[in-house]
């Protein structure tokens, strides 16, 4: 049971974590895609950098060995981040299309949190 709860885990986090790497470069760098999106939403252009940095540091942070305490704040910070942005785009009326990358990156996130190894978590 342990072993396909880790496997589970890794099956998610992964992937989970490469996305919000992608989405980190593309916000640092920042793409026309991007910059678009966050004009879209009503947000100022020098939030992206910024966001995109707390994406590849999020990443970073659930990979690393050790440090549960941060792992909780770097899981809380993408729920915040992604609900943020699925909100917006309900208050702009978008389509519930423009819904399905936020919520499924959500989703993602709260598996993998709930997926941790023992020695993943906060104890």
């Amino acid at each position: 049971m342990r072993r396909n709860r880790s496997t589970a885990y890794w099956v998610v986090t992964i992937p989970f974590c490469l996305l919000m790497i992608a989405i980190g470069i593309l916000s640092v760098a920042p793409a026309e895609m991007a910059l678009r999106v966050i004009r879209h939403l009503g947000y100022p252009d020098f939030l992206l950098p910024l966001l995109g940095v707390w994406n590849l540091l999020g990443a970073g942070a659930i990979f690393l060995v050790g440090f549960p305490r941060l792992k909780e704040w770097t899981y809380a910070g993408y729920v915040f981040e992604l609900s943020s942005v699925a909100y917006s785009h309900v208050a702009k009326g978008d389509p519930w299309i423009a819904l399905a990358g936020p919520l499924a990156l959500l989703a993602l996130a709260v598996a993998s949190y709930l997926l941790r190894p023992e020695n993943r978590r906060l104890h």
